[in-house]
């Protein structure tokens, strides 16, 4: 269904936000983005526009066309005026997620058909001719290179299929680029698998819960991040809430660290867990709420890495298996109840989705923790999985009050994931370093100064959703922000830096310019 959505065009935000605790979200206006320009890739809704990567010689971003099954190639020697000049053919090769871009190599994440068989990392040069092809494990669903370009990692999900009757192992794919990737072969391929966790004890708060499933199944790596040195990955496990640690010289995983959850009972941290609430109230709630992070990336301060992370949350939900429940249907116990007598009202926390995993503490069949899906949040993490900064409720804050006719889209995914960040970037301008941070649900680019990692300060947030204006119709602006790329000045063709978005539902490819305020 098409709905129509009024919410302010151009969105930028520099005032302070009054939180619902009272406390101030102020920006510092350091820099700040406007749009530059824009392609329509593809149909509405179809993923004709997901992963972009830069490649700074030839000024070309590398886009994956879900719907045509293509690698998009855009020059950008206008960054104002992305013009399409080119696309890789995939068909021969299966469905494309993820594209990488390093020393004159594209490296292309593929699924199989069915994607429970292995899928592979399939290489062209950057005109699109095809170099080697490699087979990875099942379902790759992001590729990268090391910072040094010497090796290729492939993050392999393997999801089960719907009825659950097969499920795969998760692993790291890691292949050596070589001095020339054509002479390289199936061998030049290792894994780093989590076969040696089948029979070790592990945290119990990694969340292990599929069914039949042993740990090196029930794993699934989503997306990796690489240290600068180029020796060592973490890997996102989205629906198991936590990172591995994966030492690249041996393809071993060397830790396995849980994320833990956030509490939404502290004031500061609440959210809006309802749509059917009659408007926006975020307030504090007896909610946990699991991390879950999509992208991640790594940057360095003072010797030290720091893993940045976007945290969407994702929930299994199968024919064979769901983890999927709302309040409403929950049995509460009576600390609960006593606490919160209406808590299970569609007013209060009855729509809102949560997880039937680990709610029951004491067995007695009644519900004692409530897990809801993602932190609405990005976070700061040390090199070991230690929190060293939350963002807390200020994305639903800020996007109330800068577009409250979308906020959540119109308040519909409330009881969902709210705001679902998804896409994040890094960038370095001067002496300062910046988060990117694309909300998939509410849309906008979110701005983030994390030059110091535990004080992180909010910067701008930016939108190009019309006023009034069809989902599906080229006046909507960009909807849900799937990836983005940073472009320095160094490497921009106007000696300006921007970030490319690729917006999976508008279909469109997007630049947009950063503004140094100095």
């Amino acid at each position: 269904m098409i709905r129509k959505i009024f919410v302010l065009a151009a969105c930028a935000v520099f005032s302070h936000f009054a939180a619902a605790d009272g406390s101030q979200i102020t920006a510092t206006q350091s820099i700040q983005l406007s749009a530059l320009g824009t392609f329509k890739s593809g149909p509405y809704d179809q993923g004709a526009a997901e992963i972009v990567s830069y490649d700074a010689a030839t000024k070309q971003a590398y886009v994956v066309n879900g719907f045509a099954k293509t690698i998009d190639v855009f020059s950008l020697a206008h960054p104002d005026k992305p013009a399409l000049v080119n696309q890789i053919k995939l068909n021969a090769y299966g469905a494309p997620n993820s594209v990488a871009v390093k020393r004159g190599l594209v490296a292309v994440a593929v699924a199989a058909k069915p994607k429970q068989d292995p899928g592979s990392i399939v290489v062209f040069d950057l005109s699109g001719n095809h170099l080697n092809s490699f087979k990875v494990g099942a379902l790759p669903d992001m590729v990268t290179f090391t910072p040094d370009g010497t090796v290729i990692l492939s993050a392999n999900e393997g999801e089960p299929n719907d009825d659950y009757t097969i499920d795969p192992e998760g692993s790291i794919s890691i292949i050596q680029v070589g001095d020339d990737i054509r002479k390289q072969s199936q061998a030049n391929v290792s894994t780093a698998d989590f076969t040696a966790f089948n029979t070790q004890a592990i945290d119990p708060a990694i969340r292990i819960f599929g069914k039949n499933a042993s740990v090196a199944q029930d794993l699934e790596p989503e997306y990796i991040a690489v240290s600068a040195d180029s020796k060592t990955a973490w890997v996102a496990l989205q629906e198991n809430n936590a990172l591995a640690v994966v030492d690249i010289a041996t393809s071993k995983v060397t830790a396995l660290l849980p994320l833990g959850t956030k509490s939404h009972a502290q004031a500061g941290n609440g959210i809006d867990a309802s749509d059917e609430d009659g408007g926006i109230h975020i307030k504090p709630w007896p909610v946990e709420g699991m991390y879950q992070p999509d992208t991640i990336a790594s940057y360095t301060v003072s010797g030290e890495t720091y893993i940045v992370t976007a945290n969407e949350g994702d929930a299994r939900d199968y024919d064979g298996y769901s983890e999927e429940t709302r309040v409403g249907k929950m049995n509460l116990s009576k600390s609960l109840t006593e606490a919160y007598p209406k808590l299970s009202s569609n007013k209060q926390l009855g729509r809102l989705k949560v997880s039937k995993v680990g709610a029951d503490v004491d067995g007695d069949g009644k519900v004692d923790r409530l897990f809801a899906y993602g932190g609405r949040s990005f976070s700061i993490w040390s090199a070991h999985g230690e929190l060293v900064f939350d963002s807390a409720d200020q994305f639903e804050q800020i996007t109330a009050q800068a577009n409250p006719a979308l906020f959540n889209i119109d308040d519909d995914r409330s009881d969902d994931k709210g705001p679902e960040p998804e896409a994040l970037a890094l960038g370095k301008i001067d002496d300062r370093t910046y988060a990117f941070i694309g909300l998939e649900r509410t849309g906008g680019i979110l701005v983030y100064d994390i030059t110091e990692p535990a004080n992180a300060t909010f910067v701008h947030y930016f939108s190009t959703r019309k006023a009034v204006a069809d989902d599906d119709s080229p006046e909507a602006g960009d909807i849900a922000p799937e990836g983005i790329a940073f472009v320095s000045a160094q490497d921009s063709a106007n000696g300006q830096p921007f970030i490319i978005t690729a917006n999976e539902v508008s279909g469109t490819v997007s630049t947009y310019a950063i503004s140094v305020r100095r």
